[in-house]
């Protein structure tokens, strides 16, 4: 699948033909990071696009912020217009996630059927009923919500 930035200055290939997941994040950081009621992400595995090649490092600029339980998120972003283009966690210890999240706005063609719907405990617009959606992070035991009010 095609990627490319607002300006067109950041483009590349997604590792495999479709995305691993789909989500929908309404974290206060998503909604901070998106200008928008929620973050949409698309996950690809991070072989094939991690390391980055020297041409694209050049046009990514990265901004490290704290994550959850001592992780971190490398936010990657297009120097020339600014605009978000994926993010990598970082476990505690420093090993990178062998995924990674491209925003999903950027992917030419991605169908957003089945995406899930995370942390909705923070939404602030309406969760669609009957889609999966979790209040917390997914997996993580928080709780689980399908066809419900999505909250």
């Amino acid at each position: 699948m095609e990627v490319a930035c607002e300006c067109g200055s950041v483009t590349f290939t997604t590792p495999t033909a479709a995305p691993l997941a789909l989500y929908y994040c309404h974290c206060t950081e998503c909604r901070k990071q998106s200008a928008s009621a929620y973050g949409a992400s698309a996950t690809f595995p991070a072989a094939g696009l991690f390391p980055l090649s020297t041409d694209l490092a050049a046009r990514l600029g990265v901004w490290t912020r704290p994550g959850n339980d001592g992780r971190a998120l490398d936010c990657y972003f297009c120097r020339r217009c600014g605009v978000r283009v994926m993010h990598r966690i970082r476990e505690a210890d420093g090993t990178e996630r062998e995924t990674v999240n491209l925003k999903g706005g950027l992917v030419k063609g991605l169908d957003w059927k089945g995406a899930l719907h995370i942390y909705t405990r923070s939404a602030v617009v309406e969760v669609p009923k009957g889609v999966e959606s979790w209040e917390g992070p997914l997996g993580e035991g928080v709780g689980k919500n399908v066809g419900g009010d999505g909250k």
